[in-house]
């Protein structure tokens, strides 16, 4: 081969070689600019796409007239960062900007940076409830706060402070455990949650939905231009309508003082709560910028137990209030003549053991409906143990709701508990006693109510065996029209056998206990006629004891017509039966529309204007 030809050869396969290289390229270019387009187009929008929540707004709260709102939604700002725009040698700069216009400890917002916080391009919220004086600042000096950003974030603000806060609860950031659960529920980490109260039990319904807002941005994190994606409108959460009265909730409350009890008032008729009242209460306005929690822990180490809802989440010995199922059993059972007596004579031997009236000297002898009204211990020591048993006395309380959750809408419920042979057995491996029958037939002993069970007892008694499900809700309307979505209705919970004139004489033995009882001293209300029952139970502490009352009025009303009121005092506060006197200022209030100091004054209590904290 010749050397030229060699040369043509070489020349050939450089030109070829170079003819390959440019169709790779030209092959390349295609691939890029046509077929991979639209992939490269999507990924240059989704780096410099921003997504940024509209949050919704919470449906607000009101009471049973629908237009006396109790919650509301405030104007405010949440302050929030995107990681990805963070710069990584300014973070501890910006981090220190942030404390202090914020207000908060440097180390509360590092937290809230991810690990791998280059790759995370979602808001994350800084901290909420802040003025339009900080977002300003923020604003004027972005250059120097670069990757913080922020947001409309209304928050809630309460408006009837006091003890209406066990009613409606309060709201807060979610937690990292409360995520994981509601996750599927269409909550983010930057959602607001119910933390208690009707906040909590009804979440879903007063949340909404939040919106969504697109827009791209320049590497300097300003907005560009629009993208074409359409934005999510928000759902605002739907209010809600309370079946509470507050003229009857702020009467009650101002009844009970700062004592440490509670008041259930209900409409036996319906279920329908009219005032639920549980002292100490808290402020739940303190909550939400609360960032140190220092509010917060200060409520819960409380040892008087603020955040404790008293109605529902405590449960008592009822004492002598349970005297009312003991008549009634034995009204209904027949098992010990009602007009036959049984001599009192302050105390009572059974076994080893010496059991005492609350009357030293003895009542003498008594019937029936005479040691209902007396509230003769003697008596009932001896029904109890001699005629009923422990058998009939837990069956006839449970017929009463006792031992079971009443369903209230509230989260947090306790059953109480309604003890048996089996139970004490199981639990104490240790059988049961005579001695424990005599206990629990004067309601003490392993025996424990709530105080809104107790309104179901009396209920059933007014209802003549129905007791209608104790509820707060009673209406769903939409925010913004007002329009009704739905109007709850009352659901029966339970219904009895008991012959109904068994019920109609115990409402007869129930007003005895304030004409000629142990309540006729202390109610002195004239503006309705009152039945009920006193009880104090007895809690292993000298002259200490928990006081009940359990009562309706009208007496000679029909159901629709009536109220059940419940009071209940612990033995920590001063000895002074207050919780029939709270009872009788609460009905003098109710039925001659008067506020606590009217009532007061009604019935010549003046010298309680001044003095509401107990002795």
């Amino acid at each position: 081969m010749t050397r030229n030809s060699n040369i043509k050869i070489k020349l050939y396969l450089f030109i070829s070689f170079i003819i390959l290289i440019l169709l790779v390229y030209i092959f390349y270019l295609y691939d890029l600019q046509v077929r991979k387009n639209i992939e490269y187009q999507t990924r240059a929008r989704d780096v410099s796409l921003r997504i940024n929540t509209i949050p919704a707004q919470r449906g607000k709260i009101f009471d049973r007239k629908g237009t006396n709102p109790l919650v509301v939604n405030i104007d405010s700002f949440a302050v929030t960062i995107i990681p990805a725009e963070l710069e990584m040698n300014n973070i501890d700069s910006l981090v220190i900007k942030l404390s202090e216009i914020l207000d908060m400890k440097p180390n509360d917002i590092k937290n809230k940076i991810p690990i791998n916080f280059k790759n995370q391009f979602l808001p994350i919220e800084i901290k909420s409830g802040v003025p339009l004086s900080i977002i300003n600042i923020i604003a004027e000096n972005i250059e120097d706060f670069k990757g913080v950003t922020w947001i409309s974030k209304p928050i809630r603000s309460y408006l009837n402070k006091g003890s209406i806060s066990h009613v409606l609860g309060y709201v807060g950031d979610i937690t990292s455990e409360e995520f994981q659960i509601l996750y599927n529920s269409g909550y983010d980490i930057n959602s607001v949650v119910g933390k208690s109260g009707i906040e909590k039990y009804y979440d879903q319904i007063l949340r909404g939905s939040n919106g969504i807002h697109y827009k791209t941005v320049d590497v300097q994190g300003r907005k560009i231009q629009n993208v074409q994606l359409e934005d999510k409108l928000p759902e605002n959460g739907k209010d809600i309508v309370l079946t509470i009265d507050t003229k009857i909730q702020t009467l009650a409350e101002e009844a009970l003082g700062e004592r440490i009890g509670s008041v259930v008032i209900l409409k036996p008729s319906t279920g329908e709560v009219l005032a639920l009242v549980s002292y100490p209460w808290f402020n739940p306005n303190n909550f939400y910028n609360d960032q140190s929690n220092s509010t917060f822990r200060d409520v819960a180490l409380d040892n008087r137990h603020p955040f404790l809802n008293r109605t529902i989440q405590s449960s008592y010995e009822p004492a002598s209030t349970f005297k009312v199922v003991m008549s009634t059993a034995n009204l209904e059972e027949k098992l010990f003549p009602i007009n036959k007596s049984i001599n009192c004579e302050g105390s009572v031997w059974f076994g080893n053991r010496e059991f005492h009236c609350h009357v030293p000297e003895g009542h003498g002898k008594l019937i029936l409906h005479e040691a209902l009204e007396q509230s003769c211990n003697v008596y009932f020591y001896t029904l109890g143990l001699k005629y009923l048993g422990v058998d009939i006395i837990s069956d006839y309380a449970r017929r009463f709701g006792l031992g079971a959750y009443t369903g209230i809408d509230l989260p947090g419920e306790i059953h109480g508990l309604v003890p048996t042979p089996e139970w004490k057995e199981r639990v104490y491996n240790t059988k049961w006693v005579g001695g424990d029958t005599v206990n629990m037939s004067i309601g003490q002993g392993f025996l424990n109510a709530t105080p809104i069970q107790m309104a179901n007892l009396v209920a059933m008694i007014v209802n003549e065996g129905v007791i209608y499900k104790p509820h707060l809700l009673k209406e769903i309307r939409d925010s913004v029209t007002g329009e009704l979505i739905k109007k709850n209705t009352p659901e029966i919970l339970h219904t009895s056998s008991i012959h109904n004139s068994t019920f109609k004489t115990m409402q007869k033995y129930m007003r005895g206990v304030i004409i000629d009882g142990t309540a006729k001293v202390v109610i002195t209300t004239k503006a309705v006629n009152i039945a009920g029952k006193t009880g104090t139970g007895e809690v292993g502490l000298k002259d200490s004891w928990n006081a009940w009352f359990i009562s309706y009025g009208p007496y000679d009303a029909l159901p629709e017509d009536q109220v059940v009121v419940i009071t209940m005092v612990e033995a920590v506060n001063d000895w002074e039966w207050w919780a029939i006197r709270a009872a009788n200022i609460i009905y003098q209030g109710i039925f001659a529309d008067e506020t606590y100091d009217d009532a007061i004054d009604s019935l010549r209590w003046g010298w309680l204007r001044n003095k509401r904290k107990p002795e």
